[in-house]
Order: C-alpha cells, then structure tokens, then sequence
C-alpha cells in the first residue's frame, strides 16, 4: 500500500533503511529497449551518500543489481527487477531513540499509523528510499530518449541564496558539488551549508527541474492532468514540502496580459512565445519545456538538543546522533530527475497506446 507510482508504466519501491537492501519492481516498460546499465549506476552514484564534504559520510557503494526482465542487453517487457544492497548500516546510533520521537520526524506518525514503527535509521521513511526511484527513474529516462526527451535538473537556492542561472548540460550541474550551475552561487552555497553543518543545524532549498523534447499532447485532464501527477510525486519525496509548475505562486503577481502563452508558429510546429504555463495547458503538454520546482525543508535530524515525548507520552528531551546530511537538495537532485522521469514515461505510454 502506497509504495508504487504509474498506471502502464508501474513502479512499486521496497526496501528499508537499515535492512537487507532496497530496490523496485519495474512493469509496463516496452520491450527492445537497449538498456545502459552504466547509465543508471550513473545516477545511482549521483545520488549515493559519502560522495562529497557535505553529504552524509555513510559508506554506500550502491551498485545495483539486474534480477530480471533484461536479456543480452534488451528489455524484454516483461517485469524488471532491480536490489541495491546495503553495506554501510549502522543501527547503534539508533538504539538511544527507540523508546522517543525524533521532532519533525515520522517516528510518531508510523506509530499512529501502525501501531509499530522500525526505529533504525527511520525504515521506510528515510531518504534512503530514493535509491530505488532513482534505479527506476534510470530506466524511465531510456525510454523516454526514445521519444526524444531530456530531463535535466539542478540547485536553485540553498537557504536564501540562490540563482536565476539555467544549465544548457549535465556537465554543467556536474561542476560542483552542490549541483548548481552557478559557479559564484554554487561556491557561496556550499560554504553556508558547511558553515549551517558546523552549528550542528540544518538547511533547506529549491530544486529545478526541466524536461525537453516532450511533444504536445501527454496528460490526461481533471484528476490525472501531467502536473498533477508532477505534484504528488514531488511532495511524496522526503523532505518535499512544496511544488511549482511554471510559474507557480509567482503567477499570482502577474496579470493576464503578461502572463498569457501567446501561440506563434515555429521550425517544427505551434509553439509559445513565453513558457509561463511551463509546458503544460489544461493538463496537457504543449509541445514546450515542462518545468517544475520543488521545496525542500532542513534536515530533521539536527545535532543540538530538543524537547520531545517519549514513546508513553511523557516529557522527554532527545540528541541525535548518526550521518546524516546537512542539506537534501544536492543529493536530490537526480531524485527530481527521476521522478519527473517517471511520470512522463508513464504519460507516454498511455498518449502511445492511446494515438497509436
């Protein structure tokens, strides 16, 4: 229950933090697709944790492993399996918790929810989850280059630092650490992080994300409308907190008369003299960029001191311990990508099966 995204294009996650391991189970992806292995460990070593001084220093090779559904390279439609091990768990750091509730963490909303709850490094509800969108949004981006579509996303904003500075290329984001193609911003933002880090706190900030190539004419309207869908799979990232598609709560300054798409024609069809609507009109893309944003909050888990209760509802005060990152969003980053991936595949599949 609540562990899969997509209606042809399927994808259920499984796995825990401190468990065994974690991966997905991946249906609906068509046959005969060339799969590059290395390009989906590509994002899988994006997003794995020790990779540099302001990431987590948990020790994760995440080497994925093909169980099924691939065969001499190809897809063979049927399901793919795909497990990443953990090698790198810790759960003594845990241990001091079990009985508490970490403040602004789902401790105490699985147990509402359960009536038990894994305490080791937060089980299902920790970040580390991702690892499996991230294999499956891998493959999601294959099949959408067969389309001609790119997905690209990046840093925005760190805190109340950020940058209006849009990245032509991967290479481009790739740069730097924090992921921002903003070589002046991207040095101001990994200082604020280490400076946040060294406090014992934690920092938020903003993701873009942009998908070109996509045609006109995936979305389905009313409740399945391509932002949608953007939406609920943005905010059912951790640490997602809010969500833009195009011109999002900045709009709301504009008039009609500015913020209107105007039609004109172009070298390969209709296209819009702006993109305020971010590629999408009535649920439906309209042949321009997609472009979405998404909020990330702080870290919860902070190295300072905090009031809480414990697990029998009395007074109590909790230190964290353990790795943990001081800011999300650069390691978020290929998430965005990969669940901006998904959906799109999984709108592609129906405007195919539906247009022939």
């Amino acid at each position: 229950m609540g562990s899969s995204i997509g209606r042809l294009f399927r994808v259920t996650t499984f796995g825990e933090s401190h468990g065994g391991g974690l991966g997905a189970i991946v249906e609906g992806c068509p046959p005969g697709i060339e799969l590059d292995l290395a390009a989906i460990q590509q994002d899988l070593d994006r997003r794995r944790p020790g990779q540099s001084s302001i990431s987590t220093q948990r020790k994760e090779a995440d080497r994925v492993e093909v169980l099924s559904g691939v065969f001499e390279g190809r897809t063979l439609g049927t399901s793919i399996g795909l497990l990443v091990r953990n090698k790198d768990a810790d759960s003594r750091a845990y241990e001091p918790f079990k009985d508490v509730y970490r403040p602004s963490h789902a401790d105490y909303t699985y147990d509402a929810r359960y009536g038990l709850r894994n305490w080791q490094g937060g089980g299902r509800a920790s970040a580390r989850e991702t690892v499996a969108r991230v294999a499956a949004g891998a493959i999601a981006k294959q099949v959408l280059a067969t389309f001609g579509v790119e997905i690209l996303a990046w840093t925005q904003a760190i805190g109340d630092l950020s940058t209006d500075v849009v990245p032509a290329s991967l290479a481009q984001v790739e740069a730097n650490d924090v992921r921002c193609p903003d070589e002046d911003a991207a040095a101001a933002m990994e200082l604020r992080i280490k400076s946040v880090r060294a406090a014992g706190d934690t920092i938020g900030g903003v993701i873009c994300g942009v998908a070109r190539g996509v045609p006109a004419g995936w979305g389905d309207p009313v409740f399945d409308k391509l932002e949608a869908d953007l939406a609920k799979a943005m905010l059912s990232l951790p640490a997602c907190k809010g969500f833009e598609s195009g011109s999002g709560f900045a709009g709301t300054t504009m008039r009609g008369s500015e913020h209107n798409d105007l039609f004109e024609p172009g070298p390969d069809g209709i296209r819009t003299r702006t993109n305020h609507s971010g590629g999408i009109q009535g649920g439906i893309s309209n042949g321009m960029p997609v472009t979405v944003r998404c909020a990330f909050k702080p870290v919860a888990t902070i190295f300072t001191e905090q009031d809480t209760v414990d697990t029998a509802g009395r007074a109590a005060t909790v230190k964290p311990r353990g790795r943990h990152d001081p800011c999300p969003v650069p390691r978020a980053v290929p998430v965005v990508e990969g669940m901006m991936a998904l959906v799109l595949c999984d709108h592609a599949l129906r405007w195919r099966g539906q247009m022939g």
